[in-house]
């Protein structure tokens, strides 16, 4: 019964991320390690659950342990400088062989529909092509990277026009030149171009490691591209399979990409944990904060709903309309985390007599922590000094300590001013609280 009711609980959290992912584009990066991984069916199937939910995906693979293989058989060596390969003519048959064979592979697993599978009735269609126009590396420092190659160009017209038939686009890291030669190119820069030219919501990049801090190896759950930049400057040690994704990550965010998302693929559903939970199991880059308190504005009405109808429920808060709320969404601040409503309140202002009233004071239970109610409060501070009010009122019928543990003090019904006597309902009995601005 608990594993059903735990079920049940973490279907109904979901369901925002399901309304917000809907009909949105997703460009998803993954290395020539997970094809070969013995679980990569596990991320079909997750990537066939995303495509069955409304979400556009676009799917970039990697092919270097492949590459490597084959040379390795060829008794020939594996060429690299400044961490980018040598793509010499036998390195790029071996490139041919490796796109070839990997993006079948995928193709079938993303074909599949057996009875009693997670793909069973799936029926995805899934287009590969000519989308990436390539030029080449050239000669640098002296060495000729031969048909080692560069994204030049991404025809987004035509992968729109896959996405629109509901098709997953499949792309693997290799690219053209118009005069037909054939360039090696690195699966993150084609990721990262491809997200770029689309203007998708979200690039998602399979990693091989978790984004940790290096002194106590905790897990980095966002930053900023400043702080990223800041990250890679100040730890210089850090292995190339975490640097390659963050370089690509703040790349994508300064070309306008909102969200970047790290996730280690040996995570068992760590993409479905990360996009429909609310605090994931990657690393979220982002050129703005992750979590921003703002004055709300009429497309967040729905959030707040949706925050405070238990607190109604249980008589914390008092019931309010979506047509009160929505008159007065000036006097609303929220908190909005990955676009989700996770706290509130609102000053109603009487700008006349120079006092406020605090009201729809409201924290998601699952983030009162980090001092939210307190950054909610102090905002409504800095607030109330901008509209020179000198005293703010709180009406309350549970949460009275919070607020006499920040100063406030009690007082009766005939001390209110006469509009907030006219409103108060004696059927709640709140207490009546209040304090001095300096």
């Amino acid at each position: 019964m608990n594993s059903e009711k735990s079920f049940v609980s973490w279907f109904r959290d979901s369901s925002p991320y399901i309304h917000a992912h809907r009909n949105k584009t997703f460009v998803i990066s993954f290395g020539g390690e997970a094809v070969l991984a013995d679980d990569f069916s596990h991320h079909v199937h997750d990537f066939a659950l995303l495509s069955s939910l409304g979400i556009r995906l676009v799917l970039v693979h990697g092919i270097r342990p492949q590459i490597d293989e084959r040379l390795h058989k060829l008794n020939a060596e594996a060429k690299f400088y400044q961490h980018l390969r040598v793509t010499d003519d036998l390195a790029l048959q071996c490139v041919k062989e490796a796109a070839g064979l990997v993006r079948v592979e995928i193709e079938a697993l993303l074909s599949m529909g057996i009875a009693n599978s997670p793909m069973a009735g799936s029926d995805l269609k899934v287009a590969s092509g000519n989308f990436v126009t390539a030029k080449p590396i050239g000669v640098i420092e002296g060495v000729d990277y031969c048909h080692t190659g560069e994204v030049r160009k991404i025809d987004s017209a035509a992968l729109h026009q896959q996405l629109d038939q509901n098709n997953v686009v499949l792309i693997s890291p290799i690219g053209y030149s118009p005069s037909g030669e054939v360039f090696n190119l690195s699966a993150e820069q084609v990721a990262t171009a491809v997200s770029i030219s689309l203007n998708a919501e979200k690039l998602i990049l399979l990693t091989e490691e978790s984004c940790l801090q290096p002194d106590n190896a905790e897990p980095i759950r966002q930053m900023t591209t400043l702080e990223t930049e800041a990250f890679i400057a100040q730890h210089t040690q850090l292995s190339d399979v975490i640097i390659h994704p963050l370089k690509a990550a703040i790349q994508s965010c300064h070309a306008g990409i909102e969200r970047v998302h790290l996730i280690n693929r040996h995570i068992d559903g760590a993409l479905l944990l990360e996009l429909f939970s609310r605090d994931g199991v990657g690393t979220l880059i982002s050129s703005s904060p992750f979590e921003e308190l703002r004055p709300a504005s009429l497309k967040d009405i729905g959030g707040i709903l949706e925050l405070i109808k238990p607190l109604e429920q249980q008589g914390i808060l008092a019931k309010r309309s979506r047509e009160k709320i929505e008159m007065e969404i000036t006097d609303y601040i929220v908190i909005e985390r990955d676009g989700l409503i996770i706290g509130c309140t609102a000053l109603h202002s009487n700008l006349d007599e120079h006092y406020g009233t605090i009201a729809c004071m409201a924290v998601h239970p699952d983030y009162r922590s980090c001092s939210r109610g307190n950054r909610l409060l102090d905002y409504v501070y800095t607030k109330a000094h901008a509209l020179n009010l000198t005293t703010l009122y709180v009406l309350s019928t549970q949460t009275m300590h919070w607020f006499i543990d920040r100063g406030f003090l009690a007082t009766e019904l005939n001390k209110l001013p006469e509009p907030l006597k006219h409103h108060y309902n004696p059927a709640r009995n709140s207490k009546i609280l209040f304090k001095m601005l300096a």
